[in-house]
């Protein structure tokens, strides 16, 4: 008896060729491999008592594919290799020690991240289904599929938020065509006591803060004792400034006090910054626009936005390599302390980073995957995807370290001090590279629109991999097009709604928040059920 296989999970084209195999497996079995080989594909394609299960043919709309096997590979490309090399693996580093963080993210590479994209992909061009419906396959782990969706959910609500920044930035670059980038130099209505710009606009001066001092985290340091000999804390009232001990950036001030208008903790909600909340809008339109007409659409528009990224980080790069001080940034992200890999913090900081960057166990790769042809070489593919996510992250961090030992230099303060670490360093070391180059707004504009392709990149095959996931689990959804489209607008508008609580003052810490924890044990949990269900229970 040939071996029943659930064929609602399956597509007309993967169904043809499971078939070609059941036949010959039968023929196989009941007359030897010589047979069929000596009588040709004709002979046995004419047996007409397989059971009825072999001939059930469910009616169903032949599913969409890729117009060519290169859309596919660029929007694997463009998926995996997002903000995730250019914002995330650089501060990841810069908080981890910079090269040490290189061993594990390397090794995790070989032994984990190749693998799952592998088998990712496998899963998706086998079924032909999104990451909801596929693990149909094994029926003990179907809760794969709706972690997974879950998991990119919260992934789309905070990831475009990082877009709405990108936009944000952009409108201040538009209004600067005819004069200098607003954190260019110190202004006096946003900029710190400590703010150090190229031309030293406020005029500081640095001091040795030594412990007779009161050295505070602002980089102001005060006198320990008042008039009454009581000694004080950074948080008295009336503190008198004795110098400056740690200089800032204006790109910091700008980040901190004018784009997200930062409260002192996240128990200080304050109000929504409603500039950011038109930004994420914007965004949103973008992302809504670029998903609505489905892959056909998508999958063009990856041959700009897949490539363009590598012209703008290879011009920061040339500018940054060149800078003094440079050499010390980039030692500092090549050459390890040893020592810190005692840190478990840094093994699963890799780990994740990892599993961020290379976008496994967010069911991205599997909706991709599932529009291909039954015999794409997705082996080929898994493997080019892989190592250019590595490269780009890599070489990302080579520019943003370049200019980090510039500031170093600059402010003649260590590495580790010289800015802060999180998930806005990006928008703070890639807006000061820029204001080192003649024609910085132009520059500037190139830089905050290759942040919002990279970003855009992500999310379009994130919002399509929840959308996949909701036509495959309910048909009818596709049977029109007008049908598929109010399912687009939904799922947009309700992760909109959901990304407010980032715009508000406190927002940079809930990122924070979600980027820890909706992306940590729970992916990894999930990568691990994957690997069980193929292994241990598919047959």
């Amino acid at each position: 008896m040939v071996e029943k296989i659930n064929y609602e999970m399956i597509s007309e084209s993967s169904k043809k060729h499971i078939n070609e195999f059941r036949i010959l497996n039968f023929f196989e079995k009941s007359y030897g491999t010589h047979h069929y080989k000596s009588n040709g594909y004709s002979e046995y394609s004419k047996i007409e008592n397989l059971d009825e299960n072999d001939k059930m043919i469910k009616k169903e709309k032949e599913r969409e594919t890729w117009s060519g096997e290169s859309d596919f590979f660029l929007s694997a490309l463009a998926y995996a290799v997002g903000l995730g090399a250019v914002w995330r693996f650089p501060y990841l580093c810069y908080k981890n020690g910079g090269g040490v963080f290189l061993i594990p993210y390397l090794i995790f590479l070989i032994t984990i991240g190749f693998p799952l994209v592998f088998l990712e992909l496998s899963v998706g061009q086998f079924t032909s289904n999104g990451p909801l419906t596929c693990w149909r396959m094994t029926p003990f782990f179907r809760g794969i599929g709706l972690s997974m969706n879950i998991a990119n959910s919260y992934l789309c609500i905070y990831y475009n938020v990082i877009l709405a920044y990108a936009v944000y930035f952009l409108y201040y670059t538009l209004k600067s065509v005819t004069g200098n980038l607003p954190w260019e130099t110190c202004k006096l209505e946003w900029s710190s006591p400590n703010c150090l710009d190229e031309h030293n606009t406020l005029n500081i001066s640095r001091i040795n803060c030594t412990n007779e001092f009161l050295k505070c985290k602002n980089g102001i340091c005060y006198q320990k004792l008042s008039f009454s000999n009581e000694t004080l804390n950074c948080s008295s009232s009336g503190l008198i400034s004795v110098g400056v001990w740690k200089s800032a950036f204006p790109s910091q001030d700008f980040w901190d006090k004018i784009i997200l208008e930062k409260s002192s903790s996240i128990d200080e909600t304050g109000h929504l910054v409603w500039q950011l909340v038109i930004a994420l809008f914007i965004s949103w339109l973008c992302v809504y626009f670029m998903v609505l007409n489905g892959i056909k659409v998508s999958g063009k528009l990856v041959y700009f936005t897949s490539i363009f990224p590598y012209f703008v980080l290879l011009i920061l790069g040339i500018r940054g390599w060149t800078l003094p001080g440079a050499y010390e940034g980039i030692k500092y992200f090549i050459y390890p302390d040893l020592s810190r890999l005692k840190d478990y913090t840094v093994w699963t900081d890799a780990a994740v980073q990892l599993f961020f960057t290379l976008s496994v166990a967010y069911g991205g790769l599997i909706a991709l995957s599932s529009y291909n042809t039954f015999h794409t070489n997705i082996m080929r593919d898994a493997i080019m995807v892989t190592i250019s996510n590595c490269l780009t992250s890599i070489f990302a961090g080579f520019v943003v370290f370049a200019f980090i030992g510039y500031l170093s230099f600059k402010t003649g303060q260590s590495i580790n001090d010289v800015i802060q670490a999180g998930q806005g360093l990006a928008y703070v070391v890639y807006p000061f590279a820029v204001t080192t180059i003649n024609g910085s707004v132009f520059w500037a504009f190139l830089f905050f629109f290759m942040m919002l392709v990279l970003g855009l990149d992500t999310m379009m095959a994130s919002v399509e991999t929840l959308v996949t996931s909701i036509l495959d689990g309910f048909p009818f959804l596709k049977e029109n097009s007008l049908r598929r489209k109010i399912t687009v607008t939904f799922i947009c508008f309700i992760l909109f709604i959901g990304g407010l609580i980032f715009c508000f003052q406190s927002g940079t810490y809930w990122i924070e928040i979600f980027d820890t924890f909706s992306g940590n044990w729970a992916i990894l949990l999930i990568a691990c059920l994957e690997c069980i269900s193929v292994s241990w229970f598919y047959e």
